[in-house]
């Protein structure tokens, strides 16, 4: 199903300068379909770190940086394993010795595949040399059939070795490949390439070790992926059919994620290892709403990750899990651990998608999902919109988290008890995940993933739970090894806001099961109401005073001028100077203080005090001049810096000025020579969502064509934890 689009945007620095200016982006369609029907092909039946200490380290001189996820990978090169997408040979011998010993649910799982008759041995191929997907006879439910039935027929060769299923599936591999030689239509040609290369990458792989499908046959159909669905793929990702470099995030996530699975399983299946590090690559560090950082657009307590299509609809949402979960999978069995990306990303994407949409007898939505607004291309969402999509994608994600770590995932626990066993999709993706994924589980992990981090100036606590735990003790201490005191008992959501009072003090959660209490993984450490946590005096070199060793460089045409009060200052040239803070410096912050003195040379509007991001989608800004000549702190997760915002005062020239920002909770306060001048709600991302920065800039904007600082900056200090007016004002003498 799609529906056509036409956005008329307006861009980003056109609007930040006040004009306005209106980009049509073009004819685009929404990825994929309901998860609430099935399609049976021709008459059948979830670094940033992991996790983010916030706080801090057992001493000045023994800094305890918290350990982030790089964004920006270097390919890894590895032997590529065959069969190695979706299934494994190894994971092909557990489903076959599991339906010899008639063990449920894998029989269950079986017998939704065979329900669709698409194994039948009397089918013909019926392979088109075009195959359009948006656009008036639209053919592509033909292809779609075909390919399925080439799924279930390899699948079935695997678990019977009963040949004929594989000479049918080479049959119909061997039809498409000598006759397909272009996908065409409209945007919606860039959800074939995705989805549908996939998925042919997959059938194939699971019949290349057939010694009936000739090595030419083959070739043929490795350069059928190559040239026809590739090129598409790749194309999407780099240039989003026109929007890359005007509003990337236009896409839905699915569009993406469609198409990085497809560069993978093609670079799997045609021995391509740089495809493998491409798609791997743009999973990790891309810009589309698809990259990981960006498909789970804000983490609330408890590890509830809001999916970027949440406010859209389910089917969409659940469709975006089933993406994710199928990369996350054939990246596991080429040997990268993508589930585990940024403390388990996709998992708290998973379990905020199956909560969202776990419904009564009547189909009425169970729980109301905290939602943080997203204000991007197609308008303000405000909420989860629907529920009750029933998408056949939660074997997957249970079989790896719980199954196979030990964690506990009770959200996806929840839907897979719903629909077990699943059926087979309706052609976005395989389903029957019962069948491929089911698996024995290991013994239950102790608790992990710990974060704890000042908000609204309390601790708040989040960690991933123990599979069969009843229950989790939430520990504090005032010192690293205790003792430590009980303070209270948590269900779900995993997550608990601590006010200690003013000190130092130590977090750890144990679980209660069965077996007993398990200890948990992490201790981590917290001071309230705050502390230092870099300080960069920027009077004669950029080392970081804080004892944390967070010393940063000085980048492009940077010297040193005269300071406040004597002394120097780093004079940053306006034109390429800036200052660079180390990666991931600020990723274990929640709530903040930052303060600076400048002295701004030229005034420019839109030129950067800090800029901490890794791209122009995700960043905080502070900005010493909008377009109404006002200080601003933004933060964004969608490219659009208006989202979440505190603005007021003008920064003078000529002189210098203390500039300070705090963030408590969700609200920014600006102060200026000492006093607050402005303060607001609303401000969702704190440097902790951001996760590991990439580009954590003092000068230098996120986008190249916006002004750098020209003038001096002295004395950069991070506090963690908001502090207050007096405070500030002290900074300012």
């Amino acid at each position: 199903m799609s529906d056509e689009k036409n956005a008329n945007l307006l861009d980003r620095r056109t609007f930040f300068l006040g004009t306005a200016g209106a980009l049509a982006l073009g004819t685009t369609a929404c990825g994929g379909g309901s998860g609430g029907s099935s399609f049976s092909p021709i008459g059948g039946a979830a670094a940033q770190q992991t996790p983010a200490a916030v706080a801090g380290v057992d001493s000045p001189t023994t800094p305890e940086i918290p350990a982030a996820e790089p964004t920006t990978p270097e390919p890894a090169v590895r032997k590529i394993v065959h069969p190695g997408l979706l299934v494994t040979e190894e994971d092909l011998q557990r489903i076959r010795d599991k339906l010899a010993a008639k063990a449920e649910p894998w029989v269950g799982g079986l017998n939704m595949m065979l329900k669709t008759n698409n194994t039948n041995l009397d089918a013909k191929p019926r392979p088109l040399a075009l195959v359009t997907r948006g656009v008036e006879g639209e053919n592509y439910w033909q292809m779609v059939g075909d390919m399925v039935r080439a799924l279930h027929l390899a699948l079935r060769w695997k678990i019977s070795n009963d040949e004929s299923y594989a000479k049918k599936a080479v049959e119909f591999l061997n039809a498409w490949s000598s006759t397909l030689t272009e996908l065409g239509g409209n945007s919606n040609v860039f959800l074939a390439s995705g989805l549908y290369g996939n998925q042919w990458a997959n059938a194939a792989e699971l019949m290349r070790t057939y010694s009936g499908w000739a090595k030419e046959d083959v070739a043929r159909f490795q350069a059928m992926l190559l040239n026809v669905f590739y090129p598409k793929a790749h194309d999407f990702l780099v240039n989003h059919n026109g929007t890359e470099t005007r509003k990337v995030t236009h896409y839905w996530a699915n569009w993406d994620l469609a198409n990085i699975c497809a560069v993978y399983a093609i670079g799997v299946f045609c021995d391509r290892s740089d495809l493998i590090a491409e798609a791997s690559n743009y999973y990790k560090s891309g810009r589309g709403c698809g990259a990981s950082a960006n498909n789970v657009y804000h983490v609330h307590p408890g590890y509830l990750g809001q999916w970027q299509e949440s406010h859209r609809d389910q089917g969409h949402s659940t469709l975006g899990i089933s993406l994710a979960g199928m990369l996350c999978q054939m990246a596991w069995n080429q040997g990268e651990d993508l589930f585990g990306y940024w403390n388990n990303r996709l998992l708290a994407g998973a379990e905020y998608v199956a909560k969202t949409n776990l419904a009564d007898a009547n189909g009425n939505a169970l729980y109301t999902m905290p939602f943080a607004p997203y204000d991007g291309v197609h308008g303000v969402g405000t909420a989860a919109a629907g529920t009750n999509s029933l998408r056949p994608n939660w074997d997957l994600i249970y079989s790896h988290y719980v199954s196979r770590k030990g964690l506990s995932a009770p959200w996806t626990k929840a839907m897979l008890d719903k629909i077990r066993p699943e059926r087979v999709d309706g052609g976005d993706q395989p389903g029957i995940g019962t069948l491929l994924y089911a698996r024995d589980p290991v013994p239950a992990a102790p608790p992990s993933g710990l974060s704890a981090f000042l908000s609204d100036a309390k601790v708040q606590l989040s960690w991933w739970g123990t599979a069969g735990a009843s229950q989790y003790l939430v520990q504090r201490a005032a010192s690293p090894n205790g003792p430590f005191m009980t303070l209270a008992p948590v269900t779900e959501p995993r997550t608990y806001t601590d006010d200690p009072g003013q000190g130092t003090w130590y977090y750890r959660i144990d679980a209660v099961t069965d077996a007993g209490e398990m200890t948990g993984a992490d201790t981590l450490r917290v001071a309230v109401p705050g502390e230092l946590w870099l300080h960069l005096p920027l009077s004669g070199d950029a080392n970081d005073a804080s004892g944390r060793g967070l010393h940063a460089q000085l980048k492009g045409g940077t010297s040193w001028g005269e300071g406040r009060n004597g002394g120097s200052a780093v004079q940053l040239d306006g034109r390429s100077g800036h200052v660079q803070l180390p990666d991931g410096a600020v990723s274990g912050l929640g709530d903040f203080t930052i303060a600076v003195w400048v002295y701004w040379d030229t005034a420019s509007v839109i030129a950067r005090v800090f800029d901490f991001g890794s791209n122009d989608v995700a960043y905080m800004i502070l900005i010493l001049r909008d377009q109404n000549k006002q200080l601003r702190f933004s933060a964004s997760r969608n490219q659009f810096w208006k989202e979440e915002s505190v603005a007021g005062g003008e920064t003078p020239t000529g002189r210098w000025v203390h500039l300070a920002v705090t963030l408590s909770g969700t609200t920014g306060t600006l102060y200026m020579d000492g006093a607050q001048i402005a303060t607001a709600d609303g401000i969702w991302i704190n440097p902790f969502q951001l996760g590991n920065t990439t580009r954590t800039w003092l000068g230098r904007s996120q986008y190249g064509s916006d002004p750098y600082f020209k003038g001096r900056m002295q004395d950069f200090r991070i506090y963690s934890g908001a502090q207050d007016a007096s405070f500030i004002a002290d900074l300012a003498r």
